[in-house]
Order: structure tokens, then sequence, then C-alpha cells
């Protein structure tokens, strides 16, 4: 015999209250605590127990993914989808999630994978005109117009497909639920329905999940801790550019990074992405440098801009678009203090022109440079390449994988490379000019 319980859930964070209050203790979020009844059962729950086998004896299957024949979608999996699994996918609204994944859709129908797509966004039409401006069309590509969790699950347990989409779980309800779609209760309940049917019919699912505008996936984050894989669709929707990243993957790195390129045919892989990202690179303008940044087996050569003007105001301003504050604040630190430039009093201004956020520590040089550089206002040779990590004394530190960034460099046209020293060895034969330094000092000497 089952009992209610009455519980009060946070729809953002997931986290649970013993009474309603207007303001999450956990996230801190107004107005977001709701109330649903949570069934309890009586008793201990009885069925048949799961066999215990030996790991060595349970048998793999090395067919196990579906490859999507899209190589920056497949790559930042780890290989492809794999059967039994559940994805969720995140992204602004808008930012061409659904968009990418019928031209996904698409490709495994065209190669022979039975495809289910279930939207409780858009009606079939609208899906038809899309598919009509994306090209997609395939005969085992199916589409149904429902959010009901119960139908969907039946669907998949008759037809037994490949890869089914629920775009989204946010419009997913079941029929035994109380609340309205999009709720705690039905989000939980539907995401863990369907996670059971997947392991059951060995199907892989993606969810479709929109974010909130502090970058979190909307609803509970147990959603998070449900699924197998959470992926990001990225980017800035004024840009062209869409970064495809793995917050969680237990069947690959987190690491890699996937890049497309937005157009009227849809989001197109770029191979290449140091060709887009410095494309428009203007060589003859101070605070400009070029740097490198590791994002699992790819290097990115990215173009920083940096502006150092005289604070207009009191409190000298410090902005950043694709690097992080508080490191912009710690080179300025260092270079005030080990270098000695007066930077109390400026304003300083940082761009990644790409749409990327740099996130490792190689860059700092190239960005010590790059505000030296608007300082001065004195312009970077365009063939130079910045590398380093810049520590707390000024001295230059190693980072990784330096061959690999140089080989890289020497195929885009660089034939100069800053570097940390102890590095440079074992890179004579690339045939460039490499340049050990120290400290950030020594770094300034040589380039200015």
């Amino acid at each position: 015999m089952a009992k209610s319980k009455t519980v009060y859930v946070c729809d953002d964070c997931g986290a649970e209250h013993p009474k309603w209050v207007g303001r999450c203790g956990s996230c801190g979020a107004w107005e977001t605590v709701k109330e649903f009844k949570q069934s309890k059962l009586k008793g201990s729950p009885r069925g048949p127990r799961a066999e215990l086998k030996p790991l060595d004896k349970i048998t793999r299957d090395a067919e196990n993914r579906i490859k999507t024949t899209q190589s920056e979608f497949d790559s930042v999996l780890g290989g492809g989808l794999v059967k039994g699994s559940i994805i969720l996918f995140g992204g602004q609204p808008g930012i061409g999630k659904s968009t990418l994944l019928l031209q996904l859709s698409g490709l495994m129908a065209g190669a022979g994978h039975s495809i289910l797509y279930f939207s409780g966004e858009e009606s079939g039409e609208q899906l038809a005109m899309r598919a009509d401006r994306l090209g997609v069309s395939a005969e085992k590509l199916m589409f149904a117009n429902d959010s009901v969790v119960e139908n969907i699950s039946r669907s998949i347990n008759e037809l037994k497909p490949a890869v089914v989409i629920v775009d989204s779980i946010q419009t997913a309800y079941s029929e035994a639920g109380e609340n309205l779609p999009g709720s705690i209760s039905q989000v939980r309940e539907s995401a863990a329905q369907l996670l059971r049917v997947a392991k059951e019919v060995n199907v892989c699912i993606i969810l479709v999940g929109h974010i909130t505008k502090d970058g979190y996936l909307a609803g509970p984050k147990m959603l998070e801790h449900l699924v197998d894989t959470v992926l990001y669709l990225e980017g800035d929707r004024q840009s062209q550019v869409r970064l495809l990243r793995a917050a969680k993957n237990r069947f690959g790195s987190t690491s890699e990074l996937g890049v497309y390129e937005m157009a009227r045919e849809g989001l197109i892989p770029v191979d290449n992405p140091a060709k887009l990202f410095l494309s428009q690179r203007h060589s003859d303008v101070s605070g400009a440098v070029v740097v490198t940044s590791q994002e699992g087996s790819r290097t990115f050569f990215l173009e920083v801009q940096a502006l150092v003007a005289s604070a207009s105001y009191g409190n000298p301003q410090r902005n950043v678009t694709g690097f992080d504050l508080r490191r912009l604040q710690m080179l300025l630190a260092v270079l005030e203090r080990r270098a000695g430039f007066q930077l109390g009093t400026q304003d300083v201004f940082i761009n990644v022109v790409s749409g990327l956020k740099i996130a490792e520590p190689a860059a700092d040089l190239g960005v010590a440079i790059a505000i030296i550089s608007s300082l001065k206002n004195r312009v970077v040779d365009a063939g130079a390449l910045i590398i380093g990590e810049v520590g707390l004394g000024g001295e230059v530190r190693n980072v990784g994988q330096i061959r690999r960034r140089v080989e890289e460099a020497k195929k885009l046209g660089f034939n100069r490379i800053i570097l940390p020293h102890g590095e440079h060895t074992g890179l004579e034969d690339l045939g460039l000019t490499i340049v050990p330094v120290r400290s950030l000092s020594a770094a300034v000497d040589e380039i200015f």
C-alpha cells in the first residue's frame, strides 16, 4: 500500500525543504520552491533479484557505439552514441540544439539506423519545414508530436529504434503524475521512466534540456546525476560559432571540444578552427597576441586582444570576455610588482576572439604580453606565438604538450615561438626560431 508524503522541492537545484519557503536555502533562488507529493511504499519491495556475475565474465560488445558520421559530435562523445545510454543535451533557447539533433538524425537514418524524434515544442509541419531547409530526408526518421512518457515508452518497446530524441524533457510528462509538465516531480518521473526504457531496450535516448540565464540546466540538478552524459551547446547568439562540450561522460573524456559554424543550411562542423578563429586577425594593431589552448586532443589557436586606457572614473575597470577575471587580476598584480608596470590607474579590457573561453594557464604569458603591447602601443610580431604559465614570482612555468602546440603552429605559418625555458630542448628539428624565457620580464625584453 502506497502512502503519500508532501515535500517542498526547488525547481532550480532540486533541494528538498521540510516546509515551503520563499527563497531556496541551497541555491538562493526566489519563488522556486514548489510542493509535490512523493509516494512512499510500506514494507520492502519484492521482485526478482538480479543475477550476480564476475566482471571478467560479462560480455563486451565491440559494436556498442552508433556512429553519427559527424566527426565533431562523435569525438566529443568519445567515438559515437553508446547503446543503452541516456544523454542530456542542454543549451540556451535558440542556440541550435534542435537543429543539430535533426541534422544528426538525418545522417544516422541515412546510414540505416532507425530514429524516433518526439517533440513537445514543434508540430510535424514545423519540423518538416526545418528538415527541408537543412536537406534532411530519410525514411527511417520517424516523428511524433507527443510528450506523454507512457506513449513514448510504448513506441520504443514496439519499434526498437537505435536512437530516440525527446525534445524537450521540460515538456515531457507522465499521465500518472499529478503536477504540470516542467514541474520537479514530472521532470524527475519522466527522466526515470526513460532511463529504465533505455536500459531495457538497449536504445540510446537523447533528452533536450534548456538552461537558465545563469547557464545551468533548468529543472532539478538530479538529472545530471541520473544520465550517462551531459552535453552543452554554447556560444554567443550574435556570433556564428557554436561550441559543443561534455560536462559529464561515463564513456569517454570530458576534455574534448567540438566546433560548429551556424549557417543557413544548419550547423557546419569546423575541421580547422584556427582558420575560423584567426580569419579576421589584424596583425598591425597593438594589444593583439596569438595564444594556444589545449582542449583534449586538439590544439586551438586564439587571438587575444587587450586594451589599456587611463581610467575616466575613480575605480579602474577590469572587463574580460573569454578569460577568467580572477586570473587577469593576478596577472596585473604580477606585472606591477615583478615587472614594474604601473597599471593601478588603468582600465584593462581583455577579449578572446572566437567565443571560446580559455581555461588553461598556458595563455597567461600571451595575455600579459598583450596588456604590455597595448600599454606601450607597440605591435607584437604577427609571426610570434607566445606560450607559458606565469607564476606569482613572475617566473614563466612549463605547460603540457609543448611539441604538439609548436608543430601545429608551424603548420599555420608561425616562425617565432616564445616559450618557457627548459621546454625548448628537442624542438631544434622543427626549423623555427625558439626563444626560451625564464621570467615575465625576460619575455617583455625579448618581444619589445
